[in-house]
């Protein structure tokens, strides 16, 4: 019996031993295979400049849901409208080793520096929605952005065909500023060289900044010169506008333009405050850069129909069609395409006022 025993506890330590040496087989095994799954994963880097207004939350948040869906990981990393900030957040994205890079550039110019960073470690470049200047990036994918301020400028001259106008551009280190005043001038040419209207004062606002935007029209209000229409480079700056003529109760006297489609302005153009916003679909832009960014991960090249100068070289352009949304169209665009609710746009409007839906 004490021989049997003997053989019996053997036996149990040599399965318990067994055992241990299989789970720790499996999980070695286990965490070997995990490992080699992470090394293909595509990781791609988000370097963002803000997400201070509305729409680049929506940007971030439908990216990284797209590329989640296609197996890609997506690292964010957001500068706070800080240029040197962008370029350390980048160098971490790069430490990262990232397989593809998507900028949006706090400052058009110094950004260059940035893009060539990432080139010379083999990392491809997407420009998202705002070019980089003379960087040569891989891509550029945004809307048309002249063609929005051309819109913007129709919408305003629509609502005030003559009259003082004021225009409230974008920071100057966005080149998409640039794109948008050149559209406004192509609308208003004709108008301004005839006298029909008038440009009062034009200012570049710095980072997009509401309280400065708030402070240049407030400063020409004191002035007492009437203004028939303001175009401001994005719904921020609209709303500032609005917002300074609330003080003097001449919001929605005034024609004030937008653009971005952001909640607050749409509520203004039911409430009959703001003209009119242009709408840039988001989620088209998103979705096509991710799809963009795991073909330049694979390897693969990527074909667009245009290119844009960036001020030293022709590079990929992908270019998406803007939407002109006014009172009219604000359920045939912004409410069928799901980008606000119905219930959210019109909630300052009395429901026996709003229109009907089917």
């Amino acid at each position: 019996m004490h021989y049997l025993k003997k053989i019996f506890i053997g036996f149990c330590l040599t399965l318990i031993l067994f055992l241990i040496l299989k789970t720790c087989f499996i999980k070695g095994k286990t965490k070997e295979t995990l490992n080699d799954m992470d090394e293909d994963k595509i990781i791609i880097g988000f370097a963002m400049d803000t997400l201070v207004h509305e729409r680049w939350l929506r940007d971030r948040d439908i990216f990284v849901s797209r590329a989640n869906e296609m197996g890609a990981e997506v690292i964010v990393q957001t500068a706070n409208s800080d240029g040197e900030e962008q370029k350390k957040q980048v160098q971490y994205l790069l430490d990262q080793n990232i397989d593809v890079l998507v900028l949006v550039p706090h400052d058009a110019e110094s950004a260059t520096a940035i893009v060539k960073t990432a080139k010379n470690k083999g990392v491809k470049v997407i420009s998202y929605d705002r070019l980089v200047k003379k960087a040569n990036a891989d891509l550029y994918i945004s809307f048309d952005n002249i063609k929005v301020g051309e819109m913007m400028g129709q919408a305003a001259l629509e609502a005030a065909p003559e009259g003082n106008y004021l225009i409230l551009n974008g920071s100057e280190s966005d080149n998409n500023s640039f794109m948008f005043n050149e559209g406004y001038k192509n609308t208003l040419g004709d108008s301004i060289r005839s006298g029909k209207v008038h440009i009062v004062s034009e200012t570049w606002v710095k980072d997009w900044l509401y309280e400065d935007a708030f402070k240049f029209v407030d400063e020409i209000l004191h002035t007492d010169t009437p203004i028939d229409a303001i175009i401001a480079a994005n719904d921020t700056l609209a709303a500032a506008a609005v917002n300074a003529l609330a003080e003097r109760r001449l919001a929605g006297k005034v024609a004030v333009v937008g653009h971005d489609a952001d909640l607050d302005a749409c509520q203004r153009i039911v409430e009959g405050i703001q003209v009119a916003t242009i709408y840039k679909p988001i989620d088209q832009l998103a979705k096509k850069t991710v799809e963009y960014a795991i073909t330049m991960a694979k390897g693969e090249s990527v074909q667009t129909d245009e290119k844009i100068y960036d001020g030293k070289y022709y590079i990929p352009y992908y270019k998406i069609d803007p939407v002109l949304v006014t009172k009219d169209n604000m359920i045939d665009v912004i409410i069928e395409d799901k980008f606000h609710a119905f219930e959210d746009v019109y909630m300052n409007i009395p429901k026996s006022q709003r229109p009907k839906i089917d």
